[in-house]
């Protein structure tokens, strides 16, 4: 197998945790490997990247920058199999360690995150992804005046 082509994938719970231990190592490189080339990715703020090497200059720049100091682990993973050949996994990180604008140390994050995987060659493979933010006692989010803010409607 090509290693430069993707990071190995034997089963689609592996792809969690080479992304985290990629991400952990700030290695935007190793974390695009595991998507197709023609991925598409859609990060908790709705940028969406369709190809991998949007997907590792978007990662590079963050993991440099505000995401440099951050650490990503896994709290649960759940794969479905959608036949041989193909799986989604959903895994719930906790991110902690990333920076403010002014440099200070923000509260940890828990995410969603969904890949959706194919079997090219004996590996699997990222075709999407789509990370959304877990914001606790919150139903969904409301736009008013240009800003945006979680609400819950039963209170």
């Amino acid at each position: 197998m090509d290693e430069s082509r993707h990071s190995r994938s034997e089963l689609p719970e592996d792809v969690p945790r080479l992304f985290a231990e990629a991400w952990n190592r700030k290695d935007a490189g190793a974390l695009a490997r595991l998507f197709a080339e023609d991925a598409d990715f859609v990060n908790v703020v709705g940028h969406w990247w369709r190809n991998r090497a949007d997907i590792e200059r978007a990662h590079d720049y963050g993991l440099k920058t505000f995401f440099g100091d951050s650490r990503l682990s896994a709290r649960r993973v759940e794969v479905r199999r959608l036949g041989e050949n193909a799986a989604i996994t959903h895994v719930r990180w906790k991110r902690t360690g990333q920076r403010g604008k002014t440099g200070e140390v923000l509260e940890d994050r828990t995410t969603v995150m969904v890949f959706v995987a194919e079997r090219r060659d004996g590996d699997w493979i990222v075709v999407a992804a789509h990370n959304t933010d877990v914001i606790p006692g919150k139903e969904t989010y409301a736009a008013k005046d240009g800003d945006l803010g979680a609400v819950d409607y039963r209170n």
